[in-house]
């Protein structure tokens, strides 16, 4: 048995950072084990080392993940775009800021998709802990 094993098994929650990192490294945030994810965009329904569900059997649950994606991917998109109009000031380059902006908004969520989905993850565990739901 593991370490991470151990430790979920025990009961013992991890920190608020910890969770956050791992999520951040698509690994569950509860135990830290790897392969969290079958392909980019299909999640395991639960964890292979601790058995945490990846989702709750609510309604809405999954409103949370997606929030998140579209959340992050506008905060990027709007840095990117204040970013590359104050360097390029008096002069912006609006075409390049209208059509990649529109590309960004649509390539930016895919991306972030399985970022998002251990993210919420993690913040519904921080203020909703586990309690043996599996």
């Amino acid at each position: 048995m593991s370490d991470a094993a151990k430790r979920a098994g025990a009961g013992i929650t991890p920190s608020y950072r910890t969770m956050l990192l791992r999520a951040l490294r698509q690994r569950c945030p509860n135990c830290g084990a790897p392969s969290l994810f079958y392909s980019w965009f299909r999640m395991r329904e639960a964890c292979p080392v601790c058995g945490l569900r990846t989702e709750r059997q609510e309604e809405g649950y999954i409103v949370g993940a997606y929030m998140f994606n579209i959340v992050f991917s506008e905060m990027i998109w709007a840095a990117i775009c204040v970013g590359v109009a104050i360097v390029t000031w008096p002069s912006p380059p609006w075409n390049l800021l209208l059509y990649g902006g529109g590309i960004l908004m649509l390539v930016l969520p895919l991306i972030l998709y399985p970022f998002s989905k251990t993210l919420f993850l993690a913040f519904d565990l921080m203020f909703r802990p586990d309690e043996g739901e599996q």
